[in-house]
């Protein structure tokens, strides 16, 4: 039997999606045949594992669409599969060419008529000919071309904003400034925590190795093979660092991240003093969900809470950590978990050895300074 080149393996969160993306009935029949193609090709546990032919049988279709079908999975995702894109040689003739399109696009993101609240399509239509960017186009012209960059008129997009004169943000960001001026205790080591993720990359084939005159190669066919968690945590003035690696970022996974926070890694301070982000399971609720009450309480009690303000992840030093890892540690193809967690510790372990430490140097001074449009005015 022919091995697969592009192997479709599905997790249950993308085969959910995938089950309601057909039940919808809202989208084209052809890409509702690819969201049918990945179901009957998955072969998870939860899977069919139908082959090609029996697929194109049983979905009237061909084989050459099955086998593109796989291919795009594996090199563009699995969003890129669900979503129809525009094509270059297409017969259509293009209405909007660039000059052209770059005048819509700006009209629409402009100011709307007088009398409206926002750009409708019929409103471009007329202006578009009014102004002579095209001799004649159509309300459906206009909303594919749009639709090309994202742009709606019709709709509002919600976006993260920097807040102007927010007493909530500049609290939250002066408390974590404070802490980072702080002396080294090491009855009170200062410990920031964040969390990332990274997909388990397997090769298809063996990676060729580098040779005088020539880079190492990899084949541009990999294989999926889920995802794992990584949560960070960086005692910045300690030169400390340990990654935990987990299967999920749930709220039991946090709680059990800071237990061994407290009970492995610093169980002689007298309290650690943690500096998180707002996400909705960096909580002290976590613990309550993950232990006995008698223990979460006596967890809580081992830190002092502190949390960078909303859209201030800058804020918070284990972010910067991370990036380090993400450069020189998870940049390539990771075929496993067992894997991930040996570089990791690897990397970590190296770090540790040579003791490297971040410099913070920005203070509340310096914010009132450079960053006083988020301070409230007085008079």
């Amino acid at each position: 039997m022919a091995v697969k080149k592009y192997v479709v393996r599905l997790s249950a969160d993308e085969r959910e999606k995938l089950t309601e993306f057909i039940r919808s009935g809202k989208r084209s029949a052809q890409l509702l045949t690819k969201a049918r193609i990945l179901l009957k090709a998955d072969v998870s546990e939860a899977g069919e594992g139908w082959s090609d032919s029996k697929i194109a049988a049983a979905l009237d279709t061909s084989v050459a669409n099955i086998e593109r079908t796989r291919r795009q999975l594996v090199e563009e995702g699995f969003e890129a599969v669900l979503t129809r894109k525009y094509n270059p040689n297409s017969a259509r003739p293009r209405i909007f060419d660039g000059a052209a399109e770059a005048k819509l696009i700006a009209l629409a993101c402009g100011p709307a008529p007088a009398g409206y609240a926002r750009w409708t399509l019929s409103l471009l239509e007329e202006k578009v000919v009014e102004l002579n960017i095209v001799e004649k186009a159509s309300d459906n012209t206009i909303g594919r071309t749009l639709k090309k960059t994202f742009l709606k008129p019709h709709l509002k997009q919600q976006w993260v904003i920097a807040p102007q004169a927010s007493a909530g943000f500049v609290a939250n960001m002066e408390d974590v400034l404070e802490v980072y001026q702080r002396p080294r205790d090491p009855q009170r080591p200062v410990v920031c925590l964040d969390e990332t993720s990274k997909q388990m990359i397997i090769e298809t084939r063996a990676p060729i190795p580098a040779a005088p005159g020539r880079k190492a190669r990899h084949d541009y066919e990999y294989e999926r093979n889920g995802v794992a968690n990584l949560f960070m945590m960086f005692a910045p003035l300690e030169g400390w660092r340990h990654v935990k690696v987990t299967d999920r970022h749930a709220a039991v996974d946090y709680a059990h991240a800071l237990k061994d926070l407290s009970d492995a890694h610093f169980p002689s301070a007298a309290k650690i003093v943690l500096v998180q982000d707002n996400l909705s399971t960096h909580t002290p609720a976590s613990l309550y969900a993950a232990f006995p009450a008698a223990e979460a309480r006596r967890l809580v009690e081992r830190f002092e809470w502190h949390y960078t303000p909303k859209h201030g992840s800058w804020l918070n030093m284990a972010e910067s950590e991370l990036g380090a890892l993400a450069t020189q540690c998870l940049d390539r193809r990771i075929p496993h978990k067992s894997t991930l967690v040996k570089e990791v510790g690897a990397w970590q372990d190296n770090r540790n050895r040579h003791h490297v430490k971040a410099d913070w140097q920005f203070t509340a001074g310096d914010a009132r300074i450079k960053l006083k449009s988020l301070y409230p005015q007085f008079e």
